[in-house]
């Protein structure tokens, strides 16, 4: 007698653990530049050099690089400049050992650079980390038996979600966009911002298909052209595939993504004219792919010519609760900050999305945040002057998530659909965005599994006080499964003594028994 096994592949979140670090540093600007006469915009990225694991420790290196845009001394004149901020944090994280897996994402709180002098800058910034330990389990569930001699057993269905995948990958985006012909050609790029929206990722047979858009936007020097700013913007769309061993059609992917690289460089069109912005965006991918299963199980079992005990072990089971994906718009009039420097033209506008707060409440997940819009414009003073505003709107989202609570798991991801910002009037605009969000919700069950049996020999002894014949009444709750355990005798033989079609019986029913072993 022996049993058929299957392995269960699953994941947890074995524990969490946050940290904040301030970062401050006044930056000189480069010999090279020239001086600030005002700022006008400025935005962070983080890198991560090392994420090193020590025993309950866990030790995060890397920078964080602060671009800046602002203008010059020389009226209608922009440059750009940037630096970067070094750290280095060790986070207490009880329980990790070196060889366990984290899963590391951080959010930019609070940057801002303040002006001390024309050749001076102040950087302040406030960084949010969040680390998870991850922990992968494998674990072995009778799914049958093999057996020669009578055995009785039963199964029961279990709504499993295994992880099927789990790697890490890169995915590299090269585009190339070529200046329209009443613009001059490109000399030196001043200031650079590329941005990825819409990303979507699909599971497909040994690969995984994405697809998203990039938005790119210069602000450079041109040849040969008396203009103090001239800028170039473009959106295109890209999808490429990933090659992924093992992955099938229709598996959920949880797909975490960060740029980890982005060149630009200005390369000749066929004329030889500098004419062609090239841009090489690197991904850093963090994969996982789950499969939906109705997983089979050994739930009892007994003997009927030997003594069968059923060794079992406790486990939670991970299903999928939810699997949905919403959008949440946002509406609103937002002043300029500098009231000083109207509006003439709309130049760009990018967005940065920033959650707050994500809560599990009644029936469904509740996310919090702020949308960080910045806009640079063309000013009315008549001297092509390049200035930009930020505007902070806040949004609730809410997911609805039946039968969600405390105990289950979730990840959200999310990303920016649209936005549109148009002026009302030179010192108000009128914003409006729609967000992505896709979410995964877990719930896990607790059950025992069997892993194991031991069989012996019947306890003659203990058969030889049953009786021979007996009229069993039924209690309530019980079954027939309950009534041949007892008495070692076959499901079927009790259906067919009793003329019963089926195996439902209810509370006062009278079960004839013969025992079949003397």
């Amino acid at each position: 007698m022996e049993l058929v096994k299957k392995k269960i592949h699953m994941d947890r979140i074995a524990s969490k653990a946050g940290t904040q670090m301030v970062l401050e540093e006044d930056v000189n600007i480069s010999d090279n530049r020239p001086d600030v006469n005002n700022l006008i915009s400025v935005k962070g990225e983080v890198v991560m050099d090392e994420i090193r694991i020590n025993d309950d420790r866990v030790s995060l290196r890397g920078k964080l690089q602060v671009q800046m845009l602002y203008l010059t001394e020389e009226e209608g004149m922009c440059a750009s400049m940037e630096a970067e901020l070094p750290f280095e944090e060790k986070v207490n994280m009880e329980g990790i050992h070196n060889g366990d897996t984290v899963l590391t994402s951080w959010t930019i709180e609070d940057l801002s650079v303040g002006l001390i002098n024309s050749r001076k800058l102040s950087v302040q910034a406030m960084i949010s980390f969040e680390i998870e330990q991850e922990e992968k389990m494998e674990q072995e569930a009778a799914v049958d038996i093999y057996h020669e001699e009578p055995v009785e057993y039963r199964k029961q269905i279990y709504p499993l979600l295994q992880m099927t995948v789990n790697k890490k990958d890169i995915f590299r985006i090269k585009e190339e966009m070529e200046l329209p012909g009443n613009l001059p050609n490109a000399f030196n790029i001043i200031w650079q911002s590329i941005t990825l929206n819409n990303i979507e990722f699909k599971a497909l047979d040994e690969k995984i298909g994405l697809q998203g858009e990039m938005k790119a936007f210069f602000i450079y020097e041109g040849e040969g052209d008396n203009d103090k700013a001239i800028w170039y913007e473009n959106t295109v769309p890209f999808s490429g595939m990933i090659e992924c061993h093992g992955c099938r059609e229709n598996m959920i992917p949880d797909i975490r993504y960060t740029t980890s690289q982005c060149n630009v460089e200005v390369k000749p069109d066929f004329d030889g004219e500098e004419r062609v912005f090239c841009v090489e965006n690197v991904l850093d991918l963090e994969i996982r792919l789950y499969e939906e299963e109705s997983l089979e199980v050994l739930s009892d079992i007994y003997g009927v010519a030997k003594e069968i005990e059923a060794i079992t072990t406790d486990v939670s089971l991970k299903s999928l609760l939810l699997h949905n994906s919403g959008k949440c718009r946002v509406a609103e009039h937002a002043k300029i900050q500098n009231t000083e420097m109207h509006m003439y033209q709309l130049v760009h506008s990018e967005a940065e999305i920033q959650i707050a707060e994500q809560t599990i409440a009644e029936s469904g997940i509740s996310v919090t945040g702020v949308l960080n819009i910045t806009t640079i414009y063309l000013c009315t003073n008549g001297q092509n002057t390049l200035y930009a505003t930020r505007s902070v709107l806040p949004f609730q989202y809410f997911i609805d998530v039946p039968g969600i609570d405390s105990s289950c798991a979730y990840h959200i991801h999310w990303n920016m659909e649209q936005l549109s910002v148009t002026m009302i009037d030179s010192d108000e605009l009128d914003i409006k965005a729609v967000l992505n969000f896709d979410v995964l919700v877990f719930t896990s069950k607790k059950t025992s599994l069997i892993t194991e049996i031991n069989v012996t020999e019947l306890d003659m002894n203990k058969v030889s006080e049953l009786p021979g014949i007996v009229i069993y009444i039924a209690g309530t709750g019980d079954t027939l499964w309950d009534i041949g355990k007892k008495y070692y005798v076959p499901i079927a033989q009790l259906k067919e003594i009793n003329e019963l079609v089926s195996e439902e019986i209810k509370a006062g029913d009278k079960i004839l028994v013969v025992k079949g072993i003397s």
